[in-house]
C-alpha cells in the first residue's frame, strides 16, 4: 500500500500543477486577475509525491502537465476529475504499484464463481452491519432489524438482502420517509456523490496497490465501468461517508451546499481512525485509508487461496465498522 495519506481537493481557486524534484508544486491564484491590468497573485505549496493519496481536480481553471500525472501514478496516487458542477466524472489509477501484480491478477481472473459468491456474501454482510451501526450512532431506529438481515445473508446474496437493507436504511438515516438514494437529486445526495467518489478513488488506489485489477469485480459488472472491484470493496465503508453527510445536514439543513467546508468534512473521513479489532498484525486503531489498504490485501489473499470457505474467512474489514456504539461513545 502506498504510504501517502494526503487528500488534496483543488476547488477553491485556479491552480497550476507541476513537478520539481519528486514534489508536487501547486500554485494557487489568491485573487482573480483584475481586468486588463496584467497582474496576477499566486501562492505556492509543495507536497512530496510520496505523501499524496488522492488529488481531486474540481476547479475549471486548473492547469496540469503530463509529468504531474505520471509522477502521481508512479507514487500510487489516484486522480479524480470533476465536471462543471464540481461533481466527479473520471478517475486515474496507478497500475504498477505491486511487484506481484501479474501473479495476483491471474488468481483474480481465475477465481471460481463459488469463491466470488462467498466473497460477495462477506461484503454484503459487512455493509449491512456497518449501516446498522451508523443508524445507532446517528440516534436512529432500525439497527437491530438490519443486523437480523445481515445474519441471513447467503452466498451470493440471492435474496438481495443488500437491497432490502437499503430500502429500510435510507429513510431512517435521514429521518425522511421519502428519501431515496438518487445520484441526480439536488439534496443530500450531492454530498453523498462527492464523498463516495473520493472513497472510490481511495479504494481503487488500494486495489491497484494490492496487485489486483480494478476492472475485474467480484459482483459488480459493466462494460462502461472500469472500476467495478473498487465499487465492490468500498461498500462496507460507505456508511462512514453517510454519517458525515447526516452531520452536515443536521448543521446546515437538507440543502447543505457542496462547498469547501463540506468537502473538507467528507475528505476528513478517510483520515479518521478505526478500531481494527483483534486481527494479527492489524489490531489497534488504524486510519480509514490504511484499513482500506488492508481490506484490498486480504482480498488478494482470498483470491490466491482458491477455496470458497477459506476465501471468505480471509476477507477482512475493521471491526469498528459494524460495531454498535458503546454507552461511553453515546455519551
Amino acid at each position: 500500500m502506498p504510504g501517502g495519506e494526503r487528500i488534496i481537493d483543488l476547488s477553491d481557486a485556479p491552480a497550476r500543477l507541476s513537478i520539481s524534484h519528486e514534489r508536487l508544486v501547486i500554485r494557487l491564484e489568491e485573487t482573480e486577475r483584475p481586468a486588463c491590468s496584467g497582474a496576477e497573485s499566486w501562492s505556492e505549496v509543495t507536497v512530496p509525491l510520496s505523501e499524496v493519496a488522492v488529488v481531486v481536480l474540481s476547479n475549471p481553471r486548473i492547469t496540469i502537465t503530463q509529468p504531474v500525472l505520471d509522477g502521481l501514478a508512479r507514487h500510487g496516487a489516484a486522480v479524480v476529475v470533476c465536471d462543471g458542477s464540481r461533481l466527479p466524472t473520471g478517475m486515474l489509477l496507478p497500475l504498477h504499484a505491486h511487484g506481484l501484480a501479474t501473479q495476483r491478477m491471474g488468481f483474480q481472473v481465475n477465481a471460481s464463481q463459488p469463491v466470488r459468491k462467498r466473497l460477495w456474501q462477506g461484503v454484503v454482510r459487512a455493509k449491512i452491519l456497518a449501516q446498522a451501526a451508523t443508524l445507532d450512532a446517528c440516534g436512529r431506529e432500525g439497527g437491530d432489524a438490519l443486523r437480523e438481515l445481515a445474519r441471513g445473508v447467503r452466498s451470493g446474496d440471492p435474496e438481495n438482502r443488500e437491497g432490502q437493507a437499503a430500502a429500510a436504511y435510507w429513510p431512517r438515516l435521514f429521518d425522511d420517509p421519502n428519501f431515496r438514494r438518487r445520484r441526480e437529486a439536488e439534496d443530500a445526495n450531492r454530498l453523498l456523490n462527492y464523498g463516495y467518489a473520493v472513497l472510490r478513488a481511495a479504494t481503487g488506489r488500494a486495489v491497484c496497490a494490492a496487485g489486483l485489477h480494478p476492472s475485474i469485480g467480484i459482483h459488480h459488472s459493466g462494460r462502461s465501468n472500469p472500476y467495478v472491484l473498487a465499487d465492490d470493496l468500498m461498500e462496507p465503508y460507505r456508511p462512514l461517508i453517510d454519517a458525515a453527510v447526516v452531520e452536515l445536514v443536521g448543521l446546515y439543513g437538507p440543502t447543505c451546499p457542496l462547498d469547501a467546508e463540506a468537502k473538507r468534512a467528507l475528505i476528513s473521513v478517510l483520515t479518521e481512525r478505526l478500531d481494527a479489532g483483534p486481527v494479527p498484525g492489524a489490531g489497534g486503531e488504524r486510519r480509514v485509508l490504511e484499513c482500506i489498504g488492508r481490506t484490498a490485501s486480504s482480498l488478494a489473499a482470498a483470491f490466491e487461496c482458491g477455496d470458497a470457505a477459506a476465501a471468505a474467512s480471509r476477507l477482512w474489514f475493521p471491526e469498528e465498522l459494524g460495531r454498535p456504539p458503546s454507552a461511553t461513545d453515546a455519551a
